[in-house]
């Protein structure tokens, strides 16, 4: 069970495992998923819940806390010992470092296991991550293999066997390298640079921020407010015709389809400078559009149907 703010990877994972998957819908204004919304779609044939640590779409989290404390109060009430699983692909190398007091790893009981990315903000390219049990038996044996390999023995539980090692590398000098200091260090100049730029964007009085105040990855995630001739795929495409900005434009899930927003992830190679030019450029082409409305209707499908997030 999981909601719809999940990645696309768990509907496939559902698909090819010939796993049922009960969605939690998001709602207009809820675009994360909590114990209420859980509740009712638990029962004996329940597997486990997946919960989100730092959303696509936002950038927040699932209310862990509150789901885990619904699963003991299950185990307690109905004997049911439902495991949870937390998805940090991308906040697993974001919230140790910029709130480390927030409880949603092994901290929890029922947090069982926990994948994380390091392609994402473990600031290595493609190719490597984690999925980490609490203890050995929650992961099952039949899932093991052993192999006799050049005179011993491994085991895998991965769906393929030899990989490349570049990306193993590149990590390893990392945490060598900027150790639990230096990657706080980055995690803070990357959200002193979002909220840089969610302030820029605020102060022009043409956008609605999306969670200011809560935890969250080093984004903004902002949706015009106010009638306009124009809308978020259009400014999408005016920055990346005009700018070169790829600043993606995209709706939410059901029930909130009808949610247009915009996604401006700040990574460590965004510095200051560019956060002031981006927010020059958004305010540029929103006045641009202003005078001619919104993008044609070609160059708008060009942005909907394109590549994913």
């Amino acid at each position: 069970m999981f909601g719809g703010d999940v990645h696309v990877v768990w509907e496939k994972f559902c698909r090819y495992f010939d796993v049922e998957p009960r969605i939690v819908p998001l709602e207009r204004g809820k675009y994360t998923i909590g114990p209420d919304d859980v509740s009712p779609h638990i029962d004996e044939n329940t597997i486990g819940v997946a919960a989100v640590l730092g959303t696509t779409f936002t950038g927040h989290k699932d209310d862990i806390v509150g789901i885990n404390d619904l699963l003991l109060q299950i185990k307690s009430e109905r004997g049911l010992d439902i495991p949870l699983h937390v998805d940090g692909a991308s906040g697993g190398f974001v919230w140790p470092f910029l709130y480390p007091h927030s409880e949603w790893d092994f901290r929890l009981e029922q947090v069982h296991s926990i994948n994380v990315s390091g392609h994402k903000f473990g600031l290595v390219y493609p190719g490597i991550g984690w999925l980490i049990f609490r203890e050995p038996s929650d992961l099952n044996r039949d899932l093991v293999f052993e192999e006799n390999y050049l005179g011993k023995t491994d085991a895998t539980f991965t769906l393929n066997f030899s990989t490349g090692s570049s990306m193993v590398l590149a990590q390893y000098y990392n945490f060598v390298r900027y150790g639990r200091a230096g990657y706080t260090y980055i995690m803070r100049h990357m959200q002193q640079n979002a909220r840089a730029l969610a302030e820029k964007l605020q102060s022009m009085g043409r956008f609605e921020l999306i969670g200011p105040d809560e935890e969250q990855l080093p984004l903004v995630a902002f949706r015009l407010s106010g009638d306009n001739d124009y809308d978020e795929f259009d400014i999408a495409w005016q920055l990346s015709a005009e700018r070169g900005w790829m600043v993606p434009a995209y709706t939410l899930p059901p029930n909130a389809q009808d949610i247009k927003i915009m996604r401006a992830l700040v990574k460590e190679t965004l510095s200051r400078e560019h956060v002031d030019t981006l927010a020059r450029d958004i305010e540029e082409a929103c006045a641009t559009l202003e005078k001619k409305g919104g993008a044609h209707e070609s160059e708008r499908r060009k942005i909907m149907t394109g590549p994913g997030h």
